[in-house]
């Protein structure tokens, strides 16, 4: 008799199935709440921006025998549209949370806009959400440890949607043999490039998560109504392994008894721009309070990780980035914006910005440079060392190596909740605000979730 080999999607069935919302830590179920506070924020902040009214319109096309809600405007649509309308608003001010790895990075809270959209149709309760929550997570977060996909040409997104798939499977309440054609069913037809965060960045940058998210949910929905796919997805002669990452890998360390859980791992971000940069522009901003009134910057020399210098100062565009897509990962650019500025904000990626001639003439003067001791560090901390170096050859340093918001150096709860509320203004009275806040912090006690998703629809004349 031939022994049964156990895959890889075996292993993440099996994970997916048995988690259990008792067996989290309390710290485990409180910081999936803060996670879940912070990308709602950023949901609400990005509703207005050009790509999440594009996913808005083209869900608005759809209608559905089992909806959900848009997030801002209340428009319901198909649960897959809904993911990805809220999953776009969700990420693009590149304000929510992200995970470092010695292998791929990224940013699972993505995986929330999936989460909470199908809990909502299905009237899950706000212990499922966090269960699921804590999946995703978990999911993303053990395989970004397990392979790096940026050097083989592929884009972290479809690391995102195994997690989606995982979340929105669970919250299904599939099965295990139709949980396991889920995974087949998400990973086969989507694969992304990683083309999407290179050079001359387009929207697309902030949508690609989210449509990984769409597939996983619609892959999940089709092997609840019995759909198969193909198998072993990942072990196969014509699997992930062989086409992707040309090896095989492992999931023996998964979040539970033995393993901690890799949510309390992500770091919250303090500024909307790349998670690599986030040091940098701290570091930035510490070594400008120690200039003088008058003096001119005639250099600014940045030491820190290979990785971010690839991503966020890699390419000729991010010395003069034409999109907002190309200036929130360009690392000269916002470091340019700091020094000008005293900060970075949101409208520091307009048009205006972007073609402000102080701050390009800035840019240039950055120099960047990976170091062996920051590399060394990773992915621990995301060491930075900034110098500035003024005309008269006054040098001026900062070393940072855990920004405000890295789990190592964490915001506290009121920090959390101050970076929410200005976010969720832009749609909710304070009032309203006040209401979600509270609801989200107590969402271990809410019955159905599809309460919480109402508080999140706009006050009216407040939305367009």
């Amino acid at each position: 008799m031939t022994q049964q080999t156990t895959t890889l999607v075996d292993r993440l069935t099996t994970y997916s199935a048995n988690l259990k919302y008792e067996d989290l830590p309390a710290d485990v179920i409180h910081q999936a709440k803060r996670l879940i506070i912070d990308s709602l924020g950023c949901a609400l902040g990005g509703y207005a921006s050009e790509p999440a009214r594009i996913a808005r319109a083209l869900a608005s096309t759809v209608t559905s025998t089992v909806p959900a809600t848009i997030y801002g405007s209340g428009q319901c649509s198909s649960v897959d549209a809904v993911t990805f309308a809220n999953g776009v608003m969700l990420r693009f001010l590149d304000f929510n949370d992200g995970y470092t790895s010695t292998g791929e990075s990224g940013h699972p809270s993505d995986s929330i806009a999936a989460v909470l959209t199908v809990a909502e149709a299905k009237h899950r309760s706000g212990k499922d959400v966090i269960t699921a929550t804590v999946l995703a997570y978990e999911v993303f977060c053990r395989v970004c440890d397990a392979v790096d996909l940026k050097p083989l040409g592929f884009d972290h997104v479809t690391i995102g949607g195994m997690a989606s798939t995982a979340a929105a499977a669970r919250l299904l309440g599939l099965p295990d043999d139709k949980m396991a054609h889920a995974f087949n069913l998400g990973i086969a037809p989507n694969v992304a490039l990683y083309q999407t965060r290179i050079g001359h960045v387009s929207m697309w940058k902030g949508c690609a998560y989210a449509n990984a998210s769409r597939n996983a949910v619609f892959a999940a929905l089709l092997a609840e109504r019995g759909m198969t796919g193909p198998s072993p997805i990942f072990e196969g002669v014509g699997g992930y392994f062989k086409a992707v990452t040309h090896a095989s890998f492992g999931l023996d360390a998964m979040g539970g008894r033995v393993h901690p859980y890799k949510i309390m791992e992500c770091s919250i971000k303090r500024y909307p721009l790349g998670q690599y940069s986030q040091t940098v522009v701290q570091a930035a901003l510490e070594a400008r309070a120690k200039i003088r009134p008058g003096d001119d910057i005639a250099e600014v020399r940045i030491e820190t990780v290979t990785t971010a210098v690839r991503l966020m100062a890699g390419d000729p565009e991010k010395w003069t980035p034409a999109t907002r897509e190309t200036a929130d990962h360009s690392m000269p650019y916002t470091v340019a914006v700091a020094l000008i500025h005293g900060g970075v904000e949101e409208h520091h990626f307009d048009e205006k910005y972007l073609r402000d001639a102080a701050i390009l003439r800035l840019a240039q003067r950055v120099k960047v440079t990976a170091t062996e001791e920051a590399d060394k560090r990773m992915p621990e901390a995301m060491l930075c060392k900034l110098s500035i170096v003024t005309q008269s050859g006054a040098v001026h340093t900062s070393i940072v190596d855990y920004h405000k918001g890295h789990y190592r150096n964490p915001m506290s709860d009121q920090e959390v909740a101050a970076k929410f509320r200005p976010l969720a203004a832009r749609l909710l009275s304070p009032q309203r605000t006040d209401e979600l806040l509270d609801r989200l912090w107590k969402l271990d006690e809410v019955a159905d979730v599809a309460q919480v998703v109402r508080l999140m629809v706009a006050d009216s004349g407040r939305v367009t």
